[in-house]
Order: C-alpha cells, then structure tokens, then sequence
C-alpha cells in the first residue's frame, strides 16, 4: 500500500517547480508509505515520477520506487498488491528468456510481465489491487491503470497545460497553477450521493480513473487539456481510456451459466473464498483482520483461521450505546474461532475527536458517518499488524442490504395506489415529527425496526411521494442524499452523468435485486465502501484486503441464482450456509445492522457547538454555494426534532469542514 504522483509538464514550467512539487507531493502521501519514498525525472521527456512507500512485500532496497524494468524500457510507480505475483514468476521463470530477478516484490514481477506479454495482458492475468502509473520510454507513453473494483484511488488532471496524477487531491495543491475550482455541478452529485461518484472529482479538470480503465497518453500528440469531461470510453487527440475489465460481461456471462446445484455452489464457493484468503495472507509483515461479527467479516476470519497455525489477530470496536453496540456479537465470534481478539470501546468524546480529521482525511467532501468507527478500528488495528483483511462486498456480490429484501416488497404493497393516493398517504406520514414515531417505535419488539423509526418513516413517507417504478425507489434509497431539491447554487447536475445513468442491455436482462446488486458493485461500493475504508486505513498506515473482490470470487457470485443469495426473507443465504460450518448459527443470526454512530443525535447535543459554526448563515451566504435559508431551516427542524435532516446536514458540514480546511 503506498502513494504516487506524477506529471507529463508543459515545457514552460522551470525545472525548480517541478522539484518543488515533488518535495511537497512526497510529503503529502508519507501517510500512505511512511517507509520509504523516491521520484524519477527525465527532463528531456518532461516527465516525473514519485512514489511514497509502506512496506509489505520484499523490505529491502530492491523493493525501493521508482522502478525501471529490467529491460529498460518501463519506470513504474505501483500502489497496491498483486496476490498472484509468485504464479506470475513461475510463468514468466518457465519462458526461453526468464528475468533476472533482484528481489521478490510484486512489483518487480509486474514490471518483467509487461515487458514480457504487454500491459493489457498483463493486467488481465493479475490478481490483486493497484493504482498504477507505466511510462514506455521507447514509445514515449504514460500508462495510468486502476483495478477492476476500484480498491486504490487514482486521480489525473490539467493545469497550466501539463497533465498530473496522484493517489490523492492533496498532492494537485503543490502543482504550479490553478487546479482547485470547486464544480458545482459535482457538489450538487455530492449532495445527492454523500459522496463524489466517478469518474468526477470536486475540483474542475480533475477526475477519478474508474475503476477497470487503462488510461493512455501519447506523448507527441498531446498538447492540451481538453474542453469536455472525460468519461470512459473517452477519447481525446492523444490520450485514451478504455475499460479493460467490464462487469457487465461479468454478470451476462453469469446469469447465462448458472450453477443449480446447492451442493455444488456452496462447495464451489467455499472453494473460491479459501483460495483468496489464502492468496492474500501473503505478507512480510503482521497481518490480521477486521471483526464485526456480522456475516462477511467472520467467514474471512474463520477462512484465515482455518490456514493459520497460530491465533488470528482480530480487531473491532464497541459504543456505549446499545443500539449501535455490535462488539460483543465480535468477541462472540473470536473466541468460538479462537483469534487473538482486539476490542475498543470508544465514548462518544473519542468518536467525536475524530471528525476535525475528517477533510484532511478524505481529501474531497464525504459524508457516510461510518467513515467515524472506520477509522477508530483502523487505527486499532494499527497498533498490531500493518495488513488487515475486510469483509466488505459481499453485500453487494451476495445480496446482503436491506434494499434487496424489502425493496419489491414494499413496492408491491403500494404500486397498485395511484400516485396521487400515494403522495396523500406519504404527506401524512410525513406530518408527524420524528420525535412522535420515535415514541411509537418504542412499542415495538424488534429494537432495529424501532431504532430511529421516524427517520425511517419520514424517508418513507418522501418516497411515495416521488416513485414511479421499483428502479425509482432504488434510485431513492442509494441517492437520498438531496435529489428534490436545488440545495447548490448555480449548479446544473443535470449536466453530468455516472454509471447510474448507463444504458447497458444487461440490466434488461437481470431481476430487480439483481440489477440493484450491479448498480451498487458499480458505484456505492466503489466511491462510498472503497473509498471510505482506504482513506481511513491508510489515515494511519494500514494496508487493507478484501477477499470478496477477487476477480475469481466475483465470477462465482454472479453465477449464483438469486435464490442461493436471498430466500425466506434472509439475506446471503449461500453465504450464511458455508459460515455455519465454522460459526454456529445463533452467534450469526440477527437483523442486519450496519456500521453506525449516532449522528444526528449528537449533532443535537455533543456537536450542537461545532455544527453551529459551520453553519453559520452569514458564512454560508458568503461561500456562496448552498441556499443559506434552506441549511438554516432544515437546521432549526432538527435541533427542534421535528425532522431528521442527519444525513442532509452531514453532507453540508462535512463539506463546509473540508471547505475550511482547503482554504
């Protein structure tokens, strides 16, 4: 896990800038590779190369970035890991011409492969994660890679007519010239994703690689920053981007082979699942894994159980608070596994001290509150191992959010109303405060239903008020950030478009839960999940894996009926059957429950005095660029308890707190 930058510059610029912004870019990204660093210029090509290193495969020198090729030919900088680099070795080893190897990272392998069978081959033999960045000094091209899911972020862009990259936003600060102009358009996407969606950044001319992409630069033929938004497949005089790994084949080829025999997908899948693990506890350095006791993460602990001969490490963190307690439920799980179990339990004073952290942290506004015990877990972590596995996507690859259980369900219920009936049913349901739901949902069994039921009832009440078909209520569910409303000022979000807007013949051909499962492998899981858990992570120096986006378990899901995923009301039902062969069924069996922390209570108490700030009418009318009566009003509202604004009023704090520190 490291950090890189680069920049193909305008030959205008000194030589002195150039230096200066490598000094600073470094410095920048020592959290994602405090152990070593490095860069690589050649001024006759006018390119230049860092790289910012945390150490796991291969400790030595010869692990050391920038690399050059054997050959001579390439120099890369690599943030990531290649699981199956050894397999890769012994391909290339069994060649008429095997490489002389210096050392044995993964980088030095990927580097003898692309001499050896090129960069699209290459990539499509790899397993692993990466952000790469591949100059071909014989072809005079700069290669920017990003994995299939999206695991490592990597950001390019234009300014004063030279084209940078880099791991994070905060390096483009150092670069000579304007690059920090907040778009609009993509604050509105913010507001009404939590999050900034691919391929866009906050900023104008700088955008995300997505996820699968090979961007593609030709050196004589590049002369500009080009006058539209690039989005794949984008193609602009002397620069490309083409998706070399697409899921919508993923799930076509799936759905059109599916496994039916029970037996054989949970054999199969177990399988998978090992093969991963297994691939990925390859490490020179401490690794553990994270631990909620929910479903995903305890089958990748009881997987590395099962491979280790020695106790696991295993991480979680507890809250006070009951409802969104879940450590116990861990330690339940740890010790029935036997891990090395970890636990923190954290007041709300230790969450709350890190949200100051927060913009520096996520680099560009982002407002999924778990980001909070994210970080706390990382930074646990942290204290014993330097690698720690995650379970995160096998909600999206195995059915596991509650949208998929109940979204065709509730829709049944109320599509039969016309939509004039169901805007008065969803006005009456919005008429009475939160505060009094609250007071029913008391009288409820189930403490999950009841949690925050007029938050629930209110977004409810908000959606029968606008949906037309089972896809608008999961548009509504995965974008309830802001979407009535024009909360941005001078902003057009109509303008751009993401993934969600794509037109793919696959979707036709899949379910509704299906279909939900690929929007969200495509986006939230990518510019929400992903993002949150490696700016956390590597907020502390901590390298993450994720056995669920092997390439080869992603295949395996999809040819999984969706009858093995969800049945009887159960979510992950395949999953849940290979996981009771090493965790007994009640340790697991609960409601889903998420990785949560009162928010918008605290914003009404503890945090009353820090959202006061930010929200000051007069500064936000200065800024300019939010309805400054509308953030008061739905501010007076909540603190009154009339309405749950927590996730509106997060997005425009957590962009206000990031506005601030950008200044």
């Amino acid at each position: 896990m490291c950090g890189l930058f680069g920049a193909l510059y305008h030959p205008h610029l000194a030589s002195v800038d150039i230096d200066n912004f490598a000094k600073k870019a470094l410095l920048s990204l020592d959290h994602r590779g405090p152990d070593d660093s490095g860069t690589w210029k050649d001024s006759s090509s006018r390119i230049i190369l860092g790289h910012t290193r945390l150490s796991i495969l291969d400790l030595t020198e010869a692990g050391h970035q920038p690399m050059e090729s054997e050959c001579g030919r390439y120099m890369l900088v690599f943030n990531g890991e290649i699981y199956n680099h050894i397999s890769l070795r012994k391909d290339l080893d069994s060649t008429s011409h095997p490489p002389n190897w210096r050392g044995h990272s993964d980088t030095e392998t990927l580097l003898a492969c692309f001499a050896s069978w090129g960069i699209s081959e290459t990539l499509k033999r790899a397993t692993g994660m990466f952000a790469i960045a591949l100059w071909d000094r014989f072809e005079q091209r700069l290669f920017l890679g990003r994995d299939r899911f999206g695991e490592k972020p990597l950001y390019y862009g234009w300014s004063e007519g030279s084209f940078i990259f880099a791991s994070e936003l905060k390096a483009f600060r150092f670069f000579k010239g304007p690059n920090n102009q907040i778009d609009r358009n993509v604050l509105s996407l913010y507001m009404q994703f939590m999050y900034v969606p691919t391929p866009y950044s906050i900023y104008k001319n700088i955008y995300k690689l997505e996820p699968g992409c090979l961007l593609e630069i030709d050196q004589s033929e590049f002369y500009s920053a080009p006058t539209q938004a690039p989005f794949a497949p984008f193609n602009f005089k002397g620069l490309s981007i083409r998706r070399w790994y697409d899921l919508y084949s993923v799930a076509k080829n799936g759905v059109n082979s599916l496994i039916r025999s029970e037996s054989e997908a949970m054999k199969a899948l177990e399988d998978t699942l090992l093969d991963s693990v297994r691939s990925q506890l390859i490490s020179d350095v401490p690794i553990g894994a994270f631990l909620s006791g929910g479903v995903d993460s305890s089958i990748i602990v009881a997987l590395m159980q099962k491979l280790s001969t020695h106790p696991v490490k295993t991480f979680t963190i507890g809250f006070d608070e009951g409802s969104y307690n879940e450590a116990h439920y861990a330690k339940a799980v740890a010790q029935h596994l036997g891990t090395n179990h970890h636990e923190l339990y954290v007041s709300p004073k230790d969450a709350m001290s890190v949200i100051p952290n927060l913009p520096d942290l996520y680099d560009e506004p982002f407002a999924d509150s778990s980001q909070i015990p994210t970080f706390l877990v990382s930074q646990l972590a942290r204290q014993k191992v330097t690698v720690s596995l995650s379970g995160d996507g096998g909600d999206e690859l195995f059915g596991g959010y509650n949208r998929y259980l109940w979204g065709k369900l509730i829709w049944n219920k109320f599509q039969w109303l016309p939509l004039s009936l169901r805007k008065v049913l969803g006005a009456t349901m919005h008429s009475l405060p939160t505060s009094t739901w609250d007071s029913l949902g008391k009288l409820l069994p189930n403490k999950y239903t009841a949690t925050l039921l007029g938050d629930k009832v209110h977004r409810m009440g908000h959606r029968l008020q606008t949906i037309e078909s089972l896809d608008d209520l999961y548009f509504s569910l995965v974008a309830e950030g802001c979407q009535d409303i024009d909360i941005v000022q001078g902003s057009r979000k109509t303008l751009l478009k993401t993934r969600l807007d794509e037109v793919n013949p696959v979707l036709g051909a899949l379910g509704s839960e299906q279909r939900m499962m690929l929007w969200d492998s495509l986006t939230y899981l990518t510019d929400d999940i992903l993002t949150k858990v490696d700016r956390a992570a590597m907020g502390v120096s901590l390298e993450t894996r994720i056995p669920f986006l092997d390439h080869n378990v992603v295949d395996l899901a999809w040819r999984v009926p969706l009858n093995m995923k969800i049945r009887d009301g159960t979510s992950k039902w395949l999953l849940r059957q290979v996981l009771y062969q090493y965790v007994p069924r009640e340790l697991i069996e609960r409601p889903k429950a998420g990785f949560a922390i009162p928010v918008g209570q605290w914003l009404r108490g503890p945090l009353r005095d820090w959202a006061e700030d930010l929200l000051d009418l007069k500064q936000i009318e200065l800024d300019g660029y939010f309805n400054a009566n509308l953030v008061r009003k739905r501010w007076d509202e909540h603190l009154s308890g009339r309405y749950m604004w927590t996730n509106f009023l997060w997005s425009i704090l957590m962009f206000n707190a990031w506005l601030r520190n950008n200044r």
